[in-house]
Protein backbone atom coordinates (compact mmCIF):
# COMPACT_ATOMS: atom_id res chain seq x y z
CA UNK A 1 0.00 0.00 0.00
CA UNK A 2 1.38 3.36 -1.01
CA UNK A 3 1.43 6.22 1.52
CA UNK A 4 -1.94 8.02 1.68
CA UNK A 5 -3.52 5.45 -0.66
CA UNK A 6 -7.17 4.77 0.18
CA UNK A 7 -8.13 1.20 -0.67
CA UNK A 8 -11.80 1.84 0.12
CA UNK A 9 -12.74 5.11 -1.62
CA UNK A 10 -16.24 6.43 -2.15
CA UNK A 11 -16.72 6.87 -5.90
CA UNK A 12 -19.47 9.20 -7.09
CA UNK A 13 -19.81 10.47 -10.63
CA UNK A 14 -16.42 9.06 -11.56
CA UNK A 15 -14.53 10.84 -8.75
CA UNK A 16 -13.04 9.22 -5.64
CA UNK A 17 -13.39 10.58 -2.11
CA UNK A 18 -11.72 9.54 1.13
CA UNK A 19 -14.60 10.69 3.35
CA UNK A 20 -17.98 8.95 3.37
CA UNK A 21 -19.61 11.79 5.30
CA UNK A 22 -21.36 14.49 3.28
CA UNK A 23 -22.39 17.61 5.15
CA UNK A 24 -24.75 20.54 4.61
CA UNK A 25 -24.07 24.22 5.15
CA UNK A 26 -27.44 25.51 6.39
CA UNK A 27 -28.74 26.43 9.87
CA UNK A 28 -25.41 27.45 11.39
CA UNK A 29 -25.20 30.75 13.27
CA UNK A 30 -22.71 32.18 10.78
CA UNK A 31 -20.25 31.18 8.06
CA UNK A 32 -17.41 30.92 10.61
CA UNK A 33 -19.25 28.17 12.45
CA UNK A 34 -20.11 26.53 9.13
CA UNK A 35 -16.44 26.46 8.18
CA UNK A 36 -15.35 25.06 11.55
CA UNK A 37 -17.97 22.29 11.48
CA UNK A 38 -17.17 21.29 7.91
CA UNK A 39 -13.47 21.11 8.71
CA UNK A 40 -14.13 19.01 11.82
CA UNK A 41 -16.34 16.62 9.87
CA UNK A 42 -13.61 15.75 7.39
CA UNK A 43 -16.24 15.92 4.64
CA UNK A 44 -15.09 16.54 1.09
CA UNK A 45 -18.55 16.91 -0.46
CA UNK A 46 -20.50 19.87 0.89
CA UNK A 47 -24.11 20.62 0.02
CA UNK A 48 -25.35 24.13 -0.73
CA UNK A 49 -29.00 25.18 -0.92
CA UNK A 50 -29.02 27.45 -3.96
CA UNK A 51 -32.35 29.07 -3.10
CA UNK A 52 -31.24 29.94 0.44
CA UNK A 53 -27.50 30.56 0.31
CA UNK A 54 -25.51 33.23 -1.48
CA UNK A 55 -22.77 31.77 -3.67
CA UNK A 56 -22.47 34.85 -5.85
CA UNK A 57 -26.01 35.50 -7.01
CA UNK A 58 -26.35 38.34 -4.46
CA UNK A 59 -23.36 40.68 -4.92
CA UNK A 60 -22.41 42.62 -1.82
CA UNK A 61 -23.71 39.99 0.63
CA UNK A 62 -21.56 37.48 2.54
CA UNK A 63 -20.61 34.67 0.19
CA UNK A 64 -20.46 31.05 1.40
CA UNK A 65 -17.66 30.35 -1.07
CA UNK A 66 -15.35 32.56 0.97
CA UNK A 67 -15.72 30.12 3.89
CA UNK A 68 -16.07 26.91 1.85
CA UNK A 69 -13.87 27.43 -1.23
CA UNK A 70 -14.52 25.20 -4.26
CA UNK A 71 -10.76 24.66 -4.52
CA UNK A 72 -10.88 22.63 -1.28
CA UNK A 73 -14.32 20.99 -1.45
CA UNK A 74 -16.65 19.43 -3.99
CA UNK A 75 -19.74 21.60 -3.81
CA UNK A 76 -23.06 19.84 -4.16
CA UNK A 77 -25.73 22.38 -5.15
CA UNK A 78 -29.16 21.20 -4.02
CA UNK A 79 -32.75 22.14 -4.70
CA UNK A 80 -33.95 22.47 -1.09
CA UNK A 81 -37.21 24.40 -1.07
CA UNK A 82 -38.36 23.23 -4.51
CA UNK A 83 -41.80 21.64 -4.84
CA UNK A 84 -41.99 21.08 -8.61
CA UNK A 85 -39.76 19.48 -11.20
CA UNK A 86 -39.62 22.75 -13.15
CA UNK A 87 -38.38 24.73 -10.13
CA UNK A 88 -35.75 22.11 -9.35
CA UNK A 89 -34.42 22.03 -12.91
CA UNK A 90 -34.35 25.83 -13.10
CA UNK A 91 -32.48 26.05 -9.78
CA UNK A 92 -29.77 23.60 -10.81
CA UNK A 93 -29.28 25.26 -14.17
CA UNK A 94 -28.67 28.50 -12.26
CA UNK A 95 -26.18 26.68 -10.02
CA UNK A 96 -24.32 25.42 -13.07
CA UNK A 97 -23.97 28.98 -14.34
CA UNK A 98 -22.82 30.30 -10.97
CA UNK A 99 -20.29 27.50 -10.53
CA UNK A 100 -18.77 27.57 -14.02
CA UNK A 101 -20.35 24.49 -15.51
CA UNK A 102 -20.51 22.38 -12.34
CA UNK A 103 -22.26 19.06 -13.10
CA UNK A 104 -22.59 17.18 -9.78
CA UNK A 105 -25.85 18.17 -8.09
CA UNK A 106 -28.31 17.00 -5.47
CA UNK A 107 -31.92 16.82 -6.59
CA UNK A 108 -34.74 17.01 -4.08
CA UNK A 109 -38.35 17.83 -4.86
CA UNK A 110 -40.51 18.12 -1.77
CA UNK A 111 -44.13 17.10 -1.42
CA UNK A 112 -45.31 19.50 1.28
CA UNK A 113 -43.82 22.11 3.64
CA UNK A 114 -44.91 20.32 6.81
CA UNK A 115 -43.21 16.94 6.47
CA UNK A 116 -40.75 17.80 3.66
CA UNK A 117 -41.42 14.29 2.37
CA UNK A 118 -40.20 13.85 -1.22
CA UNK A 119 -42.63 14.06 -4.13
CA UNK A 120 -41.38 11.05 -6.05
CA UNK A 121 -43.48 11.79 -9.16
CA UNK A 122 -41.91 15.24 -9.58
CA UNK A 123 -38.51 13.85 -8.57
CA UNK A 124 -38.61 11.26 -11.36
CA UNK A 125 -39.60 13.92 -13.89
CA UNK A 126 -36.83 16.29 -12.81
CA UNK A 127 -34.24 13.51 -12.79
CA UNK A 128 -35.04 12.59 -16.40
CA UNK A 129 -34.61 16.19 -17.53
CA UNK A 130 -31.41 16.80 -15.60
CA UNK A 131 -29.70 13.58 -16.71
CA UNK A 132 -30.53 14.41 -20.34
CA UNK A 133 -29.14 17.89 -19.70
CA UNK A 134 -25.75 16.47 -18.71
CA UNK A 135 -25.98 16.73 -14.94
CA UNK A 136 -24.58 14.08 -12.59
CA UNK A 137 -27.56 13.70 -10.31
CA UNK A 138 -27.52 12.55 -6.71
CA UNK A 139 -31.17 12.22 -5.79
CA UNK A 140 -33.05 12.47 -2.49
CA UNK A 141 -35.96 10.08 -2.41
CA UNK A 142 -38.23 8.00 -0.21
CA UNK A 143 -37.14 4.59 1.06
CA UNK A 144 -39.26 2.87 -1.60
CA UNK A 145 -36.96 0.32 -3.29
CA UNK A 146 -38.90 0.48 -6.58
CA UNK A 147 -38.55 4.25 -6.88
CA UNK A 148 -34.87 4.04 -5.94
CA UNK A 149 -34.26 1.53 -8.74
CA UNK A 150 -36.19 3.66 -11.25
CA UNK A 151 -34.02 6.67 -10.38
CA UNK A 152 -30.90 4.59 -10.87
CA UNK A 153 -32.21 3.34 -14.23
CA UNK A 154 -32.82 6.95 -15.32
CA UNK A 155 -29.09 7.56 -14.84
CA UNK A 156 -28.70 9.12 -11.39
CA UNK A 157 -25.16 8.64 -10.04
CA UNK A 158 -26.35 8.06 -6.45
CA UNK A 159 -29.67 7.39 -4.74
CA UNK A 160 -30.27 9.04 -1.38
CA UNK A 161 -33.16 7.49 0.56
CA UNK A 162 -34.34 9.15 3.75
CA UNK A 163 -33.76 7.49 7.12
CA UNK A 164 -36.65 9.52 8.50
CA UNK A 165 -38.11 12.96 7.81
CA UNK A 166 -35.79 15.90 7.11
CA UNK A 167 -34.73 17.60 10.33
CA UNK A 168 -36.53 15.09 12.55
CA UNK A 169 -33.48 13.44 14.09
CA UNK A 170 -35.52 10.24 14.41
CA UNK A 171 -32.79 8.02 13.00
CA UNK A 172 -33.35 5.01 10.74
CA UNK A 173 -37.00 3.99 10.99
CA UNK A 174 -37.04 1.34 8.25
CA UNK A 175 -33.72 -0.50 7.98
CA UNK A 176 -35.34 -3.31 5.99
CA UNK A 177 -36.23 -1.06 3.05
CA UNK A 178 -32.75 0.43 3.11
CA UNK A 179 -31.25 -3.05 2.93
CA UNK A 180 -33.41 -3.88 -0.10
CA UNK A 181 -32.28 -0.68 -1.82
CA UNK A 182 -28.63 -1.44 -1.03
CA UNK A 183 -28.90 -5.03 -2.25
CA UNK A 184 -30.28 -3.97 -5.63
CA UNK A 185 -28.31 -0.77 -6.28
CA UNK A 186 -25.40 -0.53 -8.71
CA UNK A 187 -24.71 3.08 -7.69
CA UNK A 188 -23.82 4.47 -4.25
CA UNK A 189 -26.61 4.54 -1.67
CA UNK A 190 -26.37 7.57 0.62
CA UNK A 191 -28.66 7.90 3.63
CA UNK A 192 -30.06 11.42 3.53
CA UNK A 193 -32.27 13.01 6.19
CA UNK A 194 -33.28 11.95 9.67
CA UNK A 195 -29.89 11.25 11.25
CA UNK A 196 -29.87 12.69 14.77
CA UNK A 197 -26.69 11.52 16.45
CA UNK A 198 -23.53 9.52 15.87
CA UNK A 199 -25.09 6.11 16.49
CA UNK A 200 -27.59 6.73 13.67
CA UNK A 201 -24.74 7.38 11.25
CA UNK A 202 -22.87 4.28 12.42
CA UNK A 203 -25.96 2.10 11.96
CA UNK A 204 -26.48 3.40 8.42
CA UNK A 205 -22.93 2.46 7.53
CA UNK A 206 -23.17 -0.93 9.25
CA UNK A 207 -26.22 -1.69 7.09
CA UNK A 208 -24.02 -1.23 4.03
CA UNK A 209 -24.83 2.31 2.96
CA UNK A 210 -22.00 3.89 1.01
CA UNK A 211 -22.20 7.25 2.76
CA UNK A 212 -24.32 9.48 4.99
CA UNK A 213 -25.43 13.04 4.31
CA UNK A 214 -26.53 15.29 7.16
CA UNK A 215 -27.07 18.91 8.08
CA UNK A 216 -29.44 19.52 10.99
CA UNK A 217 -27.88 16.80 13.16
CA UNK A 218 -24.68 18.83 13.21
CA UNK A 219 -25.93 22.40 12.86
CA UNK A 220 -28.63 22.05 15.55
CA UNK A 221 -26.37 20.34 18.09
CA UNK A 222 -25.40 22.31 21.19
CA UNK A 223 -21.80 22.10 20.00
CA UNK A 224 -21.87 21.71 16.20
CA UNK A 225 -18.12 21.40 15.80
CA UNK A 226 -17.86 18.62 18.38
CA UNK A 227 -20.85 16.84 16.85
CA UNK A 228 -19.21 17.06 13.42
CA UNK A 229 -16.17 15.32 14.89
CA UNK A 230 -18.40 12.62 16.40
CA UNK A 231 -20.16 12.07 13.08
CA UNK A 232 -16.84 11.68 11.26
CA UNK A 233 -15.74 9.00 13.71
CA UNK A 234 -19.14 7.25 13.58
CA UNK A 235 -19.13 7.00 9.79
CA UNK A 236 -15.57 5.66 9.81
CA UNK A 237 -16.37 3.12 12.54
CA UNK A 238 -19.59 2.00 10.87
CA UNK A 239 -17.86 1.45 7.56
CA UNK A 240 -15.06 -0.53 9.21
CA UNK A 241 -17.61 -2.70 11.04
CA UNK A 242 -19.48 -3.38 7.79
CA UNK A 243 -16.29 -4.41 6.01
CA UNK A 244 -15.19 -6.55 8.96
CA UNK A 245 -18.48 -8.47 9.06
CA UNK A 246 -20.25 -8.77 12.40
CA UNK A 247 -20.62 -12.04 14.29
CA UNK A 248 -23.96 -13.86 13.97
CA UNK A 249 -26.63 -12.91 16.51
CA UNK A 250 -27.58 -15.67 18.95
CA UNK A 251 -30.23 -15.71 21.66
CA UNK A 252 -28.13 -18.18 23.65
CA UNK A 253 -24.64 -19.49 23.08
CA UNK A 254 -22.96 -22.45 24.71
CA UNK A 255 -19.67 -21.46 23.09
CA UNK A 256 -17.64 -19.18 25.41
CA UNK A 257 -15.48 -16.47 23.94
CA UNK A 258 -12.34 -18.10 25.40
CA UNK A 259 -11.15 -21.64 24.61
CA UNK A 260 -12.13 -24.31 27.18
CA UNK A 261 -9.69 -27.00 26.09
CA UNK A 262 -6.69 -27.41 28.36
CA UNK A 263 -8.16 -25.64 31.40
CA UNK A 264 -6.47 -26.48 34.71
CA UNK A 265 -8.20 -29.44 36.35
CA UNK A 266 -9.83 -30.55 33.08
CA UNK A 267 -8.54 -33.14 30.63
Amino acid sequence: MKPNENLDPLVIGGKSYDSRLLIGTGKYKDFAETKAAVEASGAQIVTVAIRRTNIGQNPGEPNLLDAIPPSQYTLLPNTAGCYTADDAVRTLRLARELLDGHELVKLEVLGDPTTLYPNVVETLAAAKTLVKDGFKVMVYTSDDPIIAKQLEDIGCVAVMPLASLIGSGMGILNPWNLQIIIANAQVPVVVDAGVGTASDAAIAMELGCDAVLMNTAVAAAKNPVLMATAMRKAVEAGRAAFLAGRMPKKLYSAAPSSPTAGLIGKP
